[in-house]
């Protein structure tokens, strides 16, 4: 009875007594408006407006050797503006900004436009497609206001969150739902490891913040799932801990995302796996490979073993192990606890970039040869995690495949077998092989774990 009183005297209460700029206090105040909280925190999100001149051909037989000897002119491309649209978060009050790789990843002019229609030109000092996360310097700027990031491993489903961004190019709005979910990570979503939520993301979004009722940072609005182009309710985000590892290499003068280098292949457990392998519940990650550079190995993790928790929480998938390990960040330790031989085991992990050796010895092929314009690198950890090679891959891989070497059929990422029935060990044998005075040529190379032979004549 007192406290359904109580309630009744807050809904007589003027709204001015809660239109302040101050969070929720009781659930009382969030069952009558997230007002406090959208003060609170949509002048820390930006619309983003970026551009980029790309090239569109002219003809749809452009490029093409055979039709380019007949068309002359026709072929020739000729440079057009795209335009894209999005959000960003600032996060910090000197003007670091907050957005998707994929909406100003190849822009050459970005400009960031505030709550309050103050405009910038902002810079982007670091970009990473894989986790789909770009961070922006605004040029001239000085305290704005900024999102305090929130520890997105104590968010758990049912709880509040608002996004916040510019949907459809309408002007910023809000949206309200839950946290729908944990660990999402699906081949329609990439190889990320997301929060899902089911306040509205529409396109626009992307970049965008989600908030919990404290206005913290719980991530940045990436994605949805939909089938008709619309929320669906089915809305996805890159978790604050990710975010802020992210940013504070950019803010430390890093270009590029250096991620913990694991070294390791794995697959979730299931039902059947755990029978087999007598296991009463199928948690953790099964280690199937492990390369004998690994941190893991020098731990002493091994193949079989099965992976329970990184940094004391629980790791249920390759892609959140990952994730665990890249939001730590390079030079960290963290603790991994794992099953070996039935018994649970911890070890000490030191989180290190992926070795650049032995050296990969880079060469370029620009004689007038057969296999002018392409790049060739001895296969090391560092140049698989460039790559996206198995971990056990060896031998030569295609960095670049340009001019005649493009044309051919060859791409980046190919490991060359064999040229003309040569066997290619070293980028030296490359080099050597293109110079082969013959017209006819035939080159075996694995792509994506598929032997292909390449015939052609010049």
């Amino acid at each position: 009875m007192i406290r359904l009183v109580a309630l009744l005297l807050l809904a007589t209460l003027p709204f001015s007594a809660f239109a302040q700029s101050r969070v929720p206090a009781s659930q009382a105040e969030i069952s009558l408006s997230f007002a406090p909280v959208v003060q609170a925190t949509t002048p820390a999100v930006v619309n983003i407006y970026a551009s980029r001149v790309v090239e569109e051909r002219l003809s749809p037989f452009a490029g093409d050797p055979f039709f380019d000897q007949f068309l002359g002119g026709f072929a020739q491309t000729q440079p057009r503006v795209q335009n894209s649209l999005g959000s960003g978060v600032i996060v910090s009050p000197d003007g670091i900004v907050v957005s998707n790789y994929h909406v100003v990843g190849q822009a050459t002019e970005i400009r960031v436009v505030l709550n309050d229609r103050r405009e910038y030109a902002a810079d982007l000092i670091l970009g990473d497609e894989e986790s789909d996360l770009a961070i922006l310097r605004l040029q001239n700027a000085r305290d704005l206001p900024a999102l305090p990031f929130r520890n997105s491993d104590e968010v758990q489903v049912g709880d509040l969150v608002l996004a916040i961004g510019n949907p459809f190019g309408v002007g910023q709005t809000v949206s309200q739902g839950i946290v729908s979910g944990l660990a999402r990570s699906s081949v329609e979503l990439g190889r990320g490891y997301f929060i899902q939520t089911d306040a509205a993301i529409n396109p626009g979004n992307s970049g965008g913040a989600l908030v919990d009722m404290q206005g913290r940072l719980v991530g940045i609005n990436t994605a949805i799932l939909t089938r008709s182009g619309g929320s669906n309710g089915i809305g996805f985000a890159i978790p604050a801990n990710l975010v802020q590892t992210v940013v504070r290499q950019a803010e430390q003068g890093a270009s590029r995302f250096a991620r913990p280098w694991a070294g390791v292949t794995g697959q979730a457990m299931d039902a059947s796996l755990a029978e087999a392998m007598q296991i009463e519940r199928p948690d953790g990650v099964l280690l199937l490979d492990i390369h004998p550079d690994s941190p893991f190995a020098a731990a002493g993790l091994r193949a079989g073993d099965i992976v329970l928790t990184v940094g004391g929480e629980p790791t249920n998938t390759p892609q959140e192990m990952i994730f665990r390990l890249a939001a730590l960040g390079v030079g960290a330790t963290t603790e991994i606890s794992y099953l070996h031989e039935e018994r649970v085991q911890t070890a000490e992990v030191a989180l290190v970039a992926p070795p650049d050796s032995p050296p990969r010895d880079v060469q370029t092929i620009s004689e007038r040869v057969a296999l002018r314009g392409l790049t060739v690198a001895r296969i090391n950890p560092a140049v698989s995690a460039e790559m996206d090679l198995p971990i056990d891959a060896t031998g030569v891989v295609v960095m670049q495949a340009q001019d005649v070497a493009g044309q051919v059929g060859l791409r980046a990422g190919d490991v060359l077998l064999s040229i003309n029935d040569r066997a290619i060990s070293t980028p030296q044998d490359v080099v050597q092989a293109a110079r082969e005075p013959t017209r006819r040529w035939a080159i075996d190379v694995n792509r994506g774990g598929q032997v292909i032979r390449l015939r052609f004549r010049l």
